[in-house]
């Protein structure tokens, strides 16, 4: 795996964070105008891509590019980049392992909002002659599929996905069905979504953004008195293969993906279904495709958001599933991060990983008085000892996309 988020840019300092529940919400300069209700966001350590001239961007000495490179990359594809040559590292991958027509390539990401704005204010302004002719590659919702490709050359399968927050989920479901249906040994997954004001603020106009000004209290999922999400961005990077394929070549596992289940809520645009049905069955698909059962399962990583309805519906869903079960520990860790969209499925399967790999369950910050929705719930806040066997991580979009994926330790095999 590779990452850059708000915890971290390697996987042992975000382990770290994790477990001892230190989270990445701060007041953010950028949020300082009068005109925003929004003073919180979850920024990315040692990045600033706030100008809309990527030459002007900070960032990591250890991320090294061309000048040309630069120009066709939005901030997420920045980051994900960092996160990819992380990911390559960590799998041990040489050249010849990365470029063939058996490894491939899925993304998710809804481009970018701000670089679309910008290219599209400047050819109105001077013309199309004078605008960069990278601007749209730079932009799109394709531009981590874009660059990524070329910059790696990959030659096997490469699809982008768009679903909202349930995006890299499915980006991880159909990596997976991939690898098991025979048609590709590897697939690089990828997250990413720029950390800017043009990708955070908007969703104020929506009144799902917290307005709290103090960061230990801004996001609070499954509390009483949340008032909505913290904004983040970053990438994370996970590389898929074949058992057969990793144990061959000694890599380090952390872990196995046993199945994954869709569903859609076929409810509202932007509202999930109340009694979060869509969910449920998301939740029974991804089971029944691993071959378990929730006797087997130890800890589900929820989607909550820190939303009052979005909070409550998952845990009508989570209460039918459980059935009375309270063997397990459920948290959200979108109350270290905050909600990072389109990255989170992928970012908090990444957390599931390390937790298993570390021998702990993360807890869920921010709880000080518990929804009464949330109350006959097995919902831990603070951090756990243990080696879960099985784990399931939740992700719901616009317009009722579901996506839980099943996950258990390397040490099973």
């Amino acid at each position: 795996m590779g990452m850059v988020t708000c915890l971290g840019h390697d996987p042992k300092t975000v382990a770290d964070n994790l477990a001892n529940m230190r989270h990445g919400i701060r007041l953010w300069e950028s949020l300082a105008m009068a005109q925003s209700p929004v003073k919180v966001a979850a920024p990315l350590p040692h990045y600033k891509t706030d100008s809309k001239d990527p030459e002007d961007w900070e960032f990591p000495e250890k991320v090294k590019l061309r000048l040309e490179q630069l120009r066709a990359l939005s901030p997420h594809g920045l980051y994900a980049l960092h996160a990819m040559a992380d990911a390559i590292a960590d799998a041990g991958l040489q050249k010849h392992e990365i470029s063939n027509p058996r490894t491939g390539l899925f993304t998710a990401s809804p481009g970018s909002v701000r670089q679309v704005h910008h290219h599209l204010d400047r050819m109105l302004r001077a013309g199309p002659m004078r605008c960069s002719p990278l601007g749209i590659i730079a932009s799109i919702a394709g531009t981590l599929s874009f660059n990524l490709a070329a910059f790696h050359q990959i030659q096997g399968s490469s699809s982008g996905f768009v679903s909202a927050c349930a995006s890299s989920g499915h980006a991880l479901g159909f990596a997976c069905d991939e690898l098991m249906l025979g048609r590709q040994d590897r697939m690089f997954v990828v997250g990413a979504e720029d950390f800017t004001l043009e990708n955070i603020l908007p969703f104020a106009a929506m009144r799902v953004l917290s307005l709290s000004t103090d960061p230990d209290r801004a996001s609070r999922p499954f509390d009483r008195n949340r008032d909505g999400f913290v904004g983040t961005g970053g990438a994370v990077v996970l590389v898929l293969e074949r058992a057969s394929v990793a144990h061959a070549r000694g890599a380090e596992i952390y872990g196995y993906m046993d199945g994954w289940g869709q569903s859609t809520d076929g409810y509202h645009v932007a509202a999930s279904h109340p009694e979060g049905e869509g969910l449920l069955r998301a939740m029974k698909i991804a089971l029944a495709a691993a071959g378990k059962t929730v006797e087997d399962v130890d800890y589900i990583n929820a989607h909550a958001t820190s939303t009052q309805h979005g909070d409550a519906s998952e845990c009508r869903a989570l209460k039918a599933l459980l059935a009375g079960h309270k063997h397990l520990a459920i948290s959200s860790t979108k109350g270290l991060t905050g909600h990072a969209l389109s990255l989170s499925s992928i970012m908090e399967t990444a957390f599931c990983l390390l937790a298993m790999k570390h021998g702990f369950l993360p807890g869920s910050a921010g709880i000080e008085e518990i929804d009464p929705i949330a109350e006959d719930l097995p919902i831990i806040t603070t951090t756990r000892e243990g080696h879960p066997r099985t784990i399931l991580s939740n992700s719901s979009g616009f317009g009722g996309a579901n996506v839980s994926i099943v996950l258990s330790p390397a040490s099973q095999a």
